[in-house]
């Protein structure tokens, strides 16, 4: 049995070929009736649109792409990163597009980026001098960051990190720790001028210095320390174990620069019978929906990651049709739950010390 065509359709409905088109691809041009006379032929005849065909009459493959920093397998392990893709999901869906996870290539995003079959582009922890934005400003596609950097030669969709940074050390700071151990998430991105470069890092470790450094401390004095970590559970469990092992030089507090990293340093503490807050307290950022249901609930930076991927995916919708779109610095709080106290406070006074100070 021969594929029905469009040319088919339009004879057995009495309509132009460019009518049929129409009720396929764009049915507002069309009348009611005319659009339900014309999908009546075509669900008569089991028409399916060839993808190849379509693309070539409408010049686009109604897709988005996101650029991943890692692995599919990888990325996915990260809470934050699935509320960015939940939030991009639900506006491929409002405007029926569909949504391409693009993951590095050998583990190159240049590779993926010279290989990405789509209309449009988001990336996540791409600055400006990335490679990879004079690859899609050459291949004229439309692309948004999220989390990377404002520059003319991009446009971002992000937060303020270093001041969410600097307020979250303060915090704990205020709350009289010194010994501090930060926990900072391992690069995800290549730069072209710095190996092991990371955006958010960077920023984040710029805030927290701020803070300390208002209090007379810094990074490798003694007192405060820096450990790599990956951005997982298993990331921040196994920087933990390395930590808290011994009581003696052990920190009194350990910011995570992701709850799932500091979700990872629970873990170690129920491995080495310790009690949040009262032998360590933690902090994390981004507001992961498990944080607030953690034991104890997890203080943290919140941010919105959901927002953050509706943004971007709209603001790519919107170049796709000839619009311009600006940069957007997204809000954020710090929420104080009681993961964090003052040393040596016991639990039980652990929400009263865990308050923002006045």
């Amino acid at each position: 049995m021969m594929r029905p065509t469009i040319k088919v359709i339009a004879e057995r409905a009495g309509v132009s070929k460019t009518t049929v088109s129409f009720a396929l691809n764009d049915p507002s041009r069309i009348s009611s009736a005319t659009y339900k006379r014309v999908m009546t032929v075509v669900n008569e005849l089991g028409y399916v649109p060839d993808p190849v065909a379509r693309t070539m009459t409408t010049k686009r493959l109604g897709a988005l792409g996101l650029l991943l920093p890692q692995p599919i397998a990888e990325a996915l392990r990260n809470p934050y990163l699935c509320e960015i893709i939940r939030g991009i999901g639900e506006i491929c869906e409002e405007r029926e597009l569909s949504l391409t996870m693009i993951p590095p290539v050998k583990g190159r995003i240049i590779e993926a980026a010279r290989r990405a079959f789509v209309d449009g582009l988001i990336t996540v922890g791409v600055g400006p001098d990335h490679e990879v934005v004079e690859l899609l400003h050459q291949r004229h596609i439309p692309f948004v960051t999220i989390d990377g950097e404002e520059s003319m030669s991009t446009v971002n969709v992000g937060i303020d990190d270093e001041s969410a940074a600097l307020v979250l050390m303060r915090h704990i700071l205020d709350l009289g720790h010194r010994r501090i151990a930060v926990l900072a998430l391992m690069p995800e991105t290549i730069n072209l001028s710095q190996k092991g470069f990371s955006l958010v890092r960077d920023r984040r470790m710029a805030g927290f210095e701020k803070a300390l450094v208002g209090r007379g401390l810094a990074f490798g004095d003694g007192l405060v320390c820096v450990v790599q970590a990956e951005g997982s559970l298993e990331g921040g469990e196994g920087a933990a174990l390395g930590l808290l092992a011994d009581r003696e030089t052990a920190p009194t507090a350990i910011v995570a620069m992701a709850d799932a990293v500091a979700l990872g340093v629970y873990q170690a503490s129920r491995r080495l019978g310790l009690s949040i807050p009262r032998d360590v307290s933690v902090a994390g950022f981004d507001d992961i929906p498990g944080a607030a249901i953690a034991a104890p609930p997890l203080t943290t930076i919140s941010q919105p990651g959901r927002e953050k991927g509706a943004v971007a995916a709209s603001m790519v919708s919107e170049l796709l049709d000839g619009g311009e779109v600006l940069h957007r610095r997204l809000p954020w709080s710090l929420v104080t739950r009681e993961s964090t106290a003052s040393p040596k406070v016991r639990a039980g006074r652990a929400g009263q010390a865990g308050r923002n100070p006045a």
